[in-house]
This record gives structure tokens, C-alpha cells and sequence, in this order.
């Protein structure tokens, strides 16, 4: 593989102390067997690997972790001297001769491993068909657990080819990344399945499944596309089977490479930690990901859906053939399958206007996390593999591709893919940088790409621009942003360069680009917002005269979706930090009354639902007053447009319904109350039809909140019997029960395997946090049964952290930020530190929120009138 770097280039950006194999042999192919047990879920295996000697050598070491190696052989020689290091997660093989450089070697390995139930490397999954369990074996390597199932040089630049067979009962279906070169049958009740040989790629997407599984099959591409599922609901994959079609078609397209597999599988797994995996050629899911009846789903689920399809697609080309070095490349990986995903989404399906809910959605999650102390840089130094899993967040997802929209549209977006088209063909089948992408695009732009994007890819945090009046002239200044208000100068001496996107009554200047700290220009007569659209990754800070005027600018209809939804969540960031008062935001949308944009809706009904949030445990009146003020914002067009829905609504307007009526319900509104309340009872006597998909959610949360015993008993039996969307909303809804007896159960039901997966825990645990009966039972949960929980959700998952960072979030006072301090303050928190230490940071926010707005955010309803 010949790089396009000089050695003095790679050789620095990698650090000395990364815990790394050793450079001595490289693999150049695996000849691999393997066999699930399912009788005591154990599997065998062995594997050939093909040696090339880099370096003369006495030893070869590879990554290897729970795996039993009962035999092991160089060039037919049997290996006897075998040392296992378990904490470096490496088996090193003493060699009784040297190996000399330029030789080529076979290394021959035979081992045994547990199918385990930690959703990572070689794992059962387990599901009910007619009242009994069954299982299937599948594999999650991403990013270092290949090493769980069979030794091998386990790191993303070590490409290499793999022959894959597997051995299984003849009744069930075998799948790997190729397709099937052969089956031969062994004895009466066993077959051997025989994949053709990969093209060369990284470890941690070698993918093999195992079960009894059903397919639908899509022929509308160039290669089959096949959806596979347990038995009986593989009819739920036509949609997704059609959308992959579509997508392949329009990546071949767009980056003028086509799609290099003879076959794509996309498989639907009972069992799996995160959302989707791109393996090569067999991509796997979690099942509410990848499985949708499209008749019975709300529009976000099949939104979700169509991106997270399109984000795994995305990696066929960017991650599988063109690879991040190491690690801390990550971002290019993930970033760029996120952005390339509403890219096509946007293409393929305009109506859904993606790029107006990627401002309220990605680009807030990724200035939310990068605005606590606790966040990382993009491009991020990783050395240890405990620090790999932490790093699958929103830096490396939504900072990364909010990242890459700003390049793309300062470079214009054709330009960009074609950028983008040629990085691939320049590195296809290799191993990158970060600066092989900003080369690729500097080429094709002629702009210095590489030292715009160094500054803010290597560095933690960004920028807030304040926009000063002073008699005809703006003064624009920047500072680091971060949400407890407090920054320190030694933190603040990175000077981003800034596209500031001035936007007046004349339309956007793009030509004035902020980089030092301070400039002055000619303040324009109308009105002025900076950022146009959000495309850059900061926030602006007006003077309050200036947050009305732009309210008032908003109401006529002057900004764009972007604009109004950006505006929003920049006042309600600064509110929340201190900058501004709370109020300010309460000014800037009231005008609002007669917006139509259901992003729009959703940002300013969300912020003003988190300020109510951060009363939790403080006097009910002030909950009740900024109830009163959301009824009062949404009154006019909520009863123009109701909650019925029709098959003329489009995307947006079944949108704004559920929007309106979710607040509705959760604000106090009678009238949506009482239909909640009917719909439900409706729905529990048989009538599916009672309750439209979109109104789901937030019903079955409404009659929580009210409900007794017999509403619990409804919602569980809705979740043990229904399918993956209507399971999960009612799942969600157990944690927004208030009575203390009901509470009681649920808490005793999380940690009850056989009834909530795993992989789902979190999720009831997102409706306890809504209520302070809920905080405080969920913390007492967490306390208590500690020692089980890490038992069963190791560090090594990152879920570990997600779990601690909700059962604290929803707590507002200081004597509860003393109180998870005490409790971790003697734990080894190795592998959920960040989590922790981000779970801290948002506590203090919200303390000091509570503190500082009790006053100000009181007298403004009073004097509105909206005081109870």
C-alpha cells in the first residue's frame, strides 16, 4: 500500500506511548473457520494467517481477548512457548528461530470463545417466536472486539483479505460481509458455508450472523439488496430494502465509484448496543432501526430510519474502503457518514427539508456537549483501547459533520463532493489522515482548506461572536463559549477563523471572515443577524434590544427557518449559561404566535420546556406560569389545526400536529386531555385505530403520569406484545407513573433481563427523569444496585456512562450534585470518566439556571399575567 506521505508527516501525528502491535510482520489474508455452539453458546474456530516479515524477528504478537487457543502452528511447526498479556489484550507467539525480513510466513491458530451476552465481538442474541426463546449468534467488532473472536492484528489500518466459512445446523442461515461460494453438507445435520474472498479491510468489520432467518429482496440496484429478520417479520424490511436501492444508486453516482460487494445484506439484530454497524456487505441494525411498517409509523421514526440506512451506506464507501488510520480519525468516519446521510436524504426526499432540522438537532447536540469542560477535541489523541468506546459521541458525530457543513458551504457543495469523490479515489482501499481529506479539497477549491480546519479540529470548544452597537459601527468579538459561564483566559486563547454570514435587509455577505479577536465594520441600516443559516459551528450574543428586534424581524417573516431556529437556541444556550436573561428568550418568541415551521415550533416549545426542567424541585407555580405562557403561545394555530390527521398531511404539517399536541397535553390543555384519556381507553378495548402513530408517544406518557395500577398493567402487556416502534413508546411511558407503589415496579423491572433487554434500559429511565418522584427513584436505583449494573453493563459498554448521565439529569440542587460526587468519588471510573465528569458539568449548569432565573423568570410571569 503505498501512502501519499512523507514519513516525517505520519510518523508525528502518531504518538510514541499508543498502545499498539508491534510493526515486525504484517497480515495479508485470514483463512477463517468458525462454529457456534448454541447447545452451551460457546464456538470454535481456527484460522490461517498469511505473514509478510517486515523485520527480522523471534516473535509475532496479535490481539487477542476471552479466547482459548488450543493449538497453534508457524509454517507446520507446532508454537509451544505462548504468553498472554490480559491487560494489553495481546498473545504473543516465542518463536525457536528468527524470521528474516522480506520472508512470508503462515501462522495457524485453533481456538474456542463463549457467545456472550455483552453485545460486542462473537454474542448471542436472544427473542421470543410463540412463547419460546430462541437465539442467533451475530458479531459487533467496531472498534476493538474482533479480537473476542479470533486473534488477529486488530487495528484499522491493518487491511487485509478474509476467507470466511462457517459451520452451522444445515436448517439455519449463515451470513457473511461476501457472498456464498459453496455449501457442502457434513454428516446428517450439519453444513459447511463457504463465503468467496473479502476485498482487503480493516478488522473491525469482518461481520458474520448466524439464525433462523428470513429475507425480502429488493432487485431495483446492480447488486441484490436482502433485509433479513426472524421469521415472520422480514416483511417489515421492504422499506429499508427500497431505500438502500435508492441510496446506492446515488452514492455510485456522487462519488463515481461504484459500490465494490457482489451483495449487500442489511440484518435486523434483537440484540445490539448501539443503532447500526456498517460492516462491508452485511450491515447489522437494532431492530426499531431497520424494521418499519410505514403505514403504522410516525414520521420521525421513518425519518430516522431513512438516515440511519443512509449513514451505514455512506460507510460502504467512506470507513470500509477508505479507512481512518487509527482511532483518533474517527470523526472522519463518523462525521462524514452522518453528513453524507442528510446530503442524500435531502436529495432523495426534499420535502423533509433536512437541513432546516439539522440546526435544531445535530448542530445543538454537538454546541451542547462541546460547551462543557468534559469535551474533547474532534481529532482527539487516543492511546488506550478503554478511551476508544468513550469516543463514539456527539463530538465525533454531530461536532464532525456540523464541521464539514460549514466547509461545504464555504466551498459551495458541488465542490465539496467532488472533493470528497477524489480523496476516495486517491486512497481506495488504504488509510488516512484528517489532512488527506483537507489536501483532496484544498486541490479542488484552491482555498487553504488544511490550516482553516486544523484550528478547529485539534482544538476542544467554540467560539461565542458578540455583536456590539456602538453609534453606526458593529464591534464583532469572540470568545470561548462555555455553558457554566465561567471562563478562564488561559482557556480562551484559540482564535477561530469565523465565517461570519452577515445577514441584512440586502441579502448575506460571506466575504468577512472573523479570525482575530476583535473587528469593527459599518453597521447596516435595517436590522442585522450574524451566522446566516447556521452553517458555522458558534453562537452570536446581541444586546437585548437587539434579540427583540430580531423577534419582531422573525414575525415578519425576514429570516429563514434556519435563522429563526438558530436565534432560539442561542438565546436559550445564553440564558442558560448566564449571558443573557431567560427572559430574553421568552421576548424573542413571543411574537411568534403565527409561525408555521413545525423545526421552528419544536425549538422554542423544547427551551422552554428545559427551563421548566430546571424547576423540578422548586414551588409548582412557577411550572404552572410558564404552562400558562405555552398555551398562550400556541393557542391560535393549535386550534386551526387540531390533532385529527388526514392521508393529505405531508411530513411537515403531521409534524406540527404532534408537536402542538404533545405540548398541549404536557402544558394542561382540557381538551387534549381529555381525548388522551379516551383515545387510550379506546386502544386498550381493541380499536388499534384510535390512536394516530404520530399521537403515540405522548399519550401513552399522559395516561402514565395520571395512571394506577391497571394503566400499568395496560402498558406493560402493550410493550410485551407489540412490535418495535409501539414496544418502545410504551416502554418509555412505565417511567412517567408517579405513584410511589408503580414506581417501585418499575425500577424492580430494570434490571429484569428477561423482560427488558439490555440494550433498552435506558429507555424507561428517559421517562423517570421527568418527574422529581422519578429523579430520586432512579438514584436510589443507581446507588443501591450498583455493583449488579456494572455487572451487567461493563465499562467497556459505552451505555455505562450514557446510564449514569440520565439517572442524573434530571436533578437541579446542589445537595444532589454533593451527593453523586460522594457516591463515585472511591470508584474506578476507567472507561466512563467522561460521561461522569459531563454528567457534573450539566449539573452545575442547572443549578445555577435554578438559582438565577427563580427571580427574574417569576416576575416576568407576573407581570405577563401568567402567574397561578
Amino acid at each position: 500500500m503505498c501512502h501519499h506521505h512523507n514519513s516525517s508527516d505520519s510518523s508525528s501525528l502518531i504518538p510514541s506511548d499508543r498502545e499498539v502491535l508491534p510493526n515486525n510482520v504484517k497480515p495479508l489474508h485470514y483463512d477463517l473457520t468458525i462454529e457456534p455452539i448454541f447447545e452451551n453458546f460457546t464456538f470454535k474456530g481456527e484460522v490461517t494467517i498469511d505473514l509478510h516479515v517486515l523485520e527480522r524477528t523471534d516473535y509475532i504478537s496479535l490481539n487477542s481477548l476471552q479466547i482459548e487457543i488450543q493449538e497453534s502452528k508457524l509454517n507446520d511447526i507446532e508454537l509451544k512457548n505462548i504468553q498472554f498479556d490480559v491487560n494489553k489484550q495481546i498473545v504473543t507467539f516465542k518463536l525457536d528461530d528468527h524470521l528474516v525480513e522480506g520472508a512470508d510466513a503462515k501462522l495457524y491458530i485453533k481456538f474456542t470463545g463463549t457467545l456472550n451476552e455483552d453485545m460486542a465481538g462473537f454474542y448471542k442474541s436472544s427473542y421470543q417466536e410463540n412463547g419460546e426463546t430462541k437465539y442467533l449468534a451475530t458479531t459487533q467488532m467496531e472498534a476493538t472486539d474482533c479480537r473476542k473472536v479470533f486473534p488477529c492484528y486488530d487495528q484499522p489500518a491493518a487491511k487485509a483479505k478474509f476467507t470466511i466459512s462457517i459451520i452451522t445446523q444445515k436448517e439455519l442461515t449463515a451470513l457473511s460481509n461476501m457472498d456464498v461460494k459453496e455449501t457442502t453438507l457434513i454428516g446428517d445435520d450439519k453444513k459447511l458455508v463457504a463465503f468467496n474472498t473479502t476485498p482487503i479491510m480493516s478488522t473491525y468489520l469482518v461481520a458474520f450472523v448466524v439464525g433462523e432467518l428470513n429475507y425480502v429482496e429488493n432487485n431495483d440496484y446492480r447488486v441484490p439488496i436482502r433485509v433479513y429478520a426472524t421469521s415472520g417479520t422480514e416483511n417489515l424490511g421492504v422499506y429499508s430494502a427500497d431505500i438502500a436501492a435508492k441510496t446506492l444508486k446515488f452514492f455510485d453516482k456522487k462519488f463515481d465509484i461504484e459500490y465494490p460487494l457482489p451483495k449487500l445484506d442489511m440484518v435486523a439484530i434483537p440484540d445490539f448496543a448501539a443503532g447500526a454497524m456498517e460492516n462491508y456487505g452485511l450491515v447489522t441494525y437494532r431492530i426499531v432501526d431497520l424494521l418499519i411498517d410505514p403505514a403504522n409509523t410516525n414520521a420521525t421514526t421513518q425519518q430516522r430510519v431513512t438516515e440511519v440506512v443512509m449513514h451505514e451506506l455512506a460507510h460502504q464507501w467512506f470507513g470500509n474502503l477508505v479507512t481512518m488510520e487509527f482511532w483518533d480519525g474517527l470523526w472522519l468516519n463518523e462525521g462524514f457518514a452522518t453528513w453524507m446521510s442528510w446530503y442524500a436524504a435531502d436529495s432523495l426526499f426534499p420535502h423533509w427539508k433536512v437541513w432546516e432540522s439539522y440546526v435544531s438537532g445535530t448542530l445543538q447536540q454537538a454546541l451542547s456537549l462541546d460547551s462543557l469542560r468534559a469535551s474533547h477535541p474532534v481529532e482527539v489523541p487516543v492511546k488506550k483501547v478503554d478511551q476508544i468506546t468513550q469516543i463514539f459521541d456527539a463530538i465525533s458525530y454531530s461536532k464532525g459533520s456540523s464541521l464539514l457543513k460549514m466547509v461545504s458551504k464555504w466551498l459551495g457543495e458541488e465542490v465539496f463532493i467532488s472533493g470528497i469523490s477524489l480523496y476516495l479515489k486517491r486512497f481506495k482501499w488504504g488509510n488516512t489522515y484528517t489532512s488527506d481529506l483537507w489536501q483532496a479539497l484544498s486541490e479542488v477549491s484552491g482555498k487553504d482548506v488544511n490550516n482553516v480546519m486544523n484550528i478547529w479540529t485539534k482544538n476542544v470548544g467554540f467560539p461565542l461572536v458578540k455583536v456590539e452597537e456602538v453609534d453606526d459601527k458593529l464591534i464583532l468579538t469572540q470568545n470561548r463559549f462555555l455553558a457554566t459561564g465561567d471562563v478562564k483566559p488561559e482557556e480562551d486563547q484559540v482564535l477561530y477563523p469565523i465565517f461570519l454570514g452577515i445577514r441584512t435587509s440586502e441579502g448575506i455577505d460571506e466575504t468577512i471572515v472573523l479570525s482575530e479577536r476583535s473587528i469593527t465594520i459599518p453597521k447596516p441600516a435595517n436590522f442585522v443577524k450574524i451566522n446566516a443559516d447556521h452553517s458555522g459551528v458558534y453562537r452570536a450574543a446581541y444586546e437585548p434590544a437587539r434579540w427583540a428586534k430580531l423577534g419582531q424581524v422573525g414575525a415578519e417573516g425576514k429570516l429563514t427557518v434556519e435563522d429563526r431556529v438558530g436565534s432560539v437556541s442561542d438565546a436559550s444556550a445564553l440564558a442558560s449559561a448566564g449571558l443573557i436573561e431567560s427572559t430574553s428568550l421568552f421576548n424573542l418568541v413571543r411574537t411568534w404566535t403565527a409561525e408555521s415551521n413545525y423545526v421552528v415550533w419544536d425549538s422554542i416549545l423544547n427551551k422552554i420546556s428545559s427551563i421548566k426542567s430546571v424547576f423540578i424541585f422548586d414551588d409548582e407555580s412557577i411550572r404552572k406560569g410558564l404552562d400558562g405562557f405555552v398555551l398562550d403561545l400556541i393557542e391560535d394555530k393549535f386550534n386551526e389545526i387540531g390533532w385529527e390527521f388526514s392521508d393529505e398531511d405531508d411530513f411537515s404539517s403531521q409534524n406540527l400536529k404532534s408537536t402542538f399536541f404533545a405540548s398541549a397535553v404536557s402544558s394542561g390543555h382540557q381538551g387534549a386531555i381529555d381525548f388522551s384519556v379516551k383515545a387510550f381507553d379506546d386502544f386498550v378495548k381493541g380499536d388499534k385505530k384510535a390512536i394516530n402513530p404520530n399521537l403515540r408517544a405522548v399519550i401513552f406518557n399522559y395516561v402514565a403520569k395520571v395512571g394506577d395500577e391497571t394503566t400499568f398493567e395496560h402498558l406493560l402487556n402493550i410493550y410485551k406484545t407489540s412490535e418495535s416502534e409501539v414496544r418502545i413508546a410504551a416502554l418509555r411511558s412505565l417511567g412517567r407513573f408517579t405513584k410511589p407503589e408503580i414506581l417501585d415496579k418499575v425500577i424492580a423491572l430494570l434490571l429484569q433481563t428477561d423482560v427488558i433487554k439490555q440494550q433498552d434500559i435506558y429507555i424507561p429511565m428517559q421517562g423517570l427523569i421527568n418527574h422529581k418522584e422519578g429523579s430520586l427513584k432512579l438514584w436510589e436505583w443507581l446507588t443501591t444496585e450498583w455493583d449488579k449494573i456494572y455487572k451487567l453493563i461493563p465499562p467497556s459498554s459505552s451505555m455505562l456512562g450514557s446510564i449514569i448521565t440520565i439517572a442524573t439529569s434530571g436533578f437541579t440542587k446542589q445537595e444532589h450534585k454533593d451527593a453523586v460526587e460522594e457516591f463515585f468519588k472511591e470508584k474506578d471510573t476507567k472507561g466512563y470518566d467522561q460521561g461522569l465528569a459531563r454528567a457534573l458539568d450539566r449539573l452545575t449548569i442547572k443549578i445555577n439556571s435554578a438559582k438565577r432565573d427563580l427571580g427574574p423568570v417569576t416576575q416576568w410571569l407576573s407581570v405577563n399575567g401568567y402567574s397561578k
